[in-house]
């Protein structure tokens, strides 16, 4: 399935099943979106962007940043989270409550109750910038979902399968787009294209995602 490739930001609008445990919510951050991004700024001026790089020594094309009580973090020995900013020596910003509450609202809308976010990632993608097929596997506890907010220029989402190999699905994501994934998808590939260049009225040639998770918090028994 190939979602067209919208021009706008997102109106809110029905939940959208992806796969088994995966909704997109079309708007779902787009009233707020000046709340949004006062935040990341709020965020970044205290633990700045910046370019980790990936084991084996290359860099990401991404800039990246976290707030709450972990924040993950990445180079060439491999990927964690940490208390601790590398940057600054010091612990990672504390994760807002607009952030906290808007996250644990979409997770619920998806179907996921009691989800209490401990660490945010937020990377920057400028045109050209890509993330490869990957899969979120370094928080402690899979039960949790993925809650994964898209702000500014928007961008192509790819949605695989359990395995590297399988089919890979293009979704096209906007601003104010919010996908949760979780149960039996939580361990899916995922990946995003290459952003292409272009202006938002709100964040110029920039890409904005965040995605909440929870790392080192055991989530509730169903």
């Amino acid at each position: 399935m190939t979602l067209p490739l919208f021009d706008t930001d997102a109106e809110p609008t029905a939940p959208e099943r992806l796969d088994e445990g995966a909704l997109l919510l079309r708007g779902f951050a787009t009233a707020q979106a000046g709340q949004w991004i006062a935040e990341v700024q709020a965020l970044q001026a205290v633990s700045p962007f910046r370019i980790m790089q990936v084991p084996g020594g290359k860099s990401m094309s991404v800039a990246t940043t976290s707030c709450g009580a972990w924040g993950w973090i990445s180079d060439a020995g491999g990927y964690s989270y940490s208390a601790v900013d590398p940057q600054t020596g010091r612990p990672w910003p504390a994760m807002p409550a607009f952030l906290a509450l808007q996250a644990r609202a979409a997770a619920q809308a998806a179907g996921y109750a009691d989800f209490v976010p401990d660490a945010c990632l937020v990377n920057r993608y400028r045109p050209g910038a890509k993330m490869g097929l990957h899969r979120d596997q370094d928080e402690a506890d899979f039960a949790a979902p993925i809650v994964s907010v898209s702000l500014g220029l928007g961008c192509t989402f790819l949605w695989g399968g359990l395995r590297r190999q399988d089919p890979v699905r293009r979704i096209a994501l906007v601003h104010g787009d919010v996908l949760v994934w979780g149960g039996p998808t939580r361990l899916v590939y995922h990946g995003v294209g290459p952003l292409k260049d272009g202006s938002h009225h709100l964040l110029g040639n920039e890409r904005w995602n965040l995605t909440f998770r929870m790392a080192k918090a055991g989530y509730p028994d169903r």
